[in-house]
């Protein structure tokens, strides 16, 4: 087990690595960021004093090789559109991301196991077969149509919540939520049903998809034969065995929740990371992109490693081979 956590570990530094160096790369070449931030009259002695100062007239290996130690640090340069340290602008912003994240990935995981096991159990029904054609719109809709049309129905037709931002927040410590005022829970509705809703029809296809698989398994026959109740056996016997699948693209779609916040960030002009890394791009701010992308990678990494850890303690037949 040990020499299991140490290799998915090497490896997933060694991911860290190969995007940190992709990210650094590509964003060589989305232009120079020296013409956005000298005016008209600029003159060559003064681009040439800007590129040395941000590190920009050294070799690319050397660039490279600072960025990462930088990163190790916490220390991601300072910005070129802001002129203030990155990793202070990425601690603002990354408590709205996150708790965006929370909140969808939360409705995502608990209506979407609880919608997969009801229509597996009643899969007959005519609930069943309504939850089963209105999931299609959460996997056929892209998200940043359903945001519109939530900010249509609900903000502007009923007025009965904000389109946009993320209403009155309380700070504790450096974190700030919006949980604990009335304003910031009804600004967090409209995001998170936007984000978590191709999550949650995800998981619920992929629980009804196993559960009824389970539920055709001689064990779980040999529990009704033997007069277990429905509940224990649906819930005792077939969801325990249903949900080791499903850990895994469950994992992966908190990371993805994470990933593709910034589309639902962008609509909802929600103040967090997604919506720095556009403005970024716009004005060519290499070292918010670069700590960006890295932010994501170490997300998503550490979320993969997570669950391989969580897949190999749930399942016993995988100790095994993992030792």
């Amino acid at each position: 087990m040990l020499n299991y956590i140490i290799r998915r570990v090497f490896q997933s530094v060694l991911v860290l690595l190969v995007v940190g160096l992709v990210a650094f790369s590509m964003f060589r070449f989305v232009g120079d960021p020296v013409d956005n931030m000298l005016g008209q009259e600029r003159t060559d002695a003064d681009i040439e004093r800007l590129r040395a100062v941000l590190g920009l007239d050294q070799p690319f290996p050397v660039q490279y090789w600072k960025f990462l130690q930088g990163a190790i640090d916490g220390n991601f340069g300072v910005s070129y559109r802001q002129g203030r340290p990155v990793s202070e602008i990425i601690v603002e912003r990354l408590p709205a991301t996150l708790e965006l994240a929370m909140v969808s990935g939360f409705l995502a995981i608990m209506v979407g196991i609880i919608l997969g096991v009801y229509t597996a159990i009643r899969r007959d029904g005519w609930g069943s077969n309504v939850i089963m054609t209105v999931s299609l719109i959460g996997v056929s809709l892209p998200t940043f149509l359903i945001g519109i049309l939530l900010i249509y129905l609900f903000s502007v037709e009923l007025d009965l919540l904000p389109s946009f931002g993320r209403g009155e927040v309380t700070h504790l410590g450096w974190w700030s939520t919006g949980l604990l005022t009335a304003s910031g829970l009804k600004a967090i509705i409209l995001p998170a049903i936007t984000l978590g809703l191709y999550q949650m029809t995800l998981i619920m296809r992929l629980v009804r998809a196993e559960m009824l698989e389970v539920l055709r398994q001689d064990y779980v026959r040999f529990a009704r034969a033997r007069g277990l109740s429905e509940r224990v056996v649906n819930f005792r016997h077939a969801l325990k065995n249903t949900l080791v699948p499903v850990i895994t693209v469950t994992g992966l779609q908190l990371g993805s929740i994470i990933a593709f916040a910034i589309i639902t960030e962008t609509v909802f002009q929600w103040p967090g990371v997604g919506l720095l890394f556009i403005n970024a791009i716009q004005f060519v701010d290499i070292p918010v992109m670069a700590a960006y992308l890295m932010l994501i990678s170490v997300m998503f990494v550490g979320i993969n490693l997570a669950v391989d850890l969580l897949y190999v303690a749930i399942d016993p037949r995988l100790r095994g081979e993992a030792s």
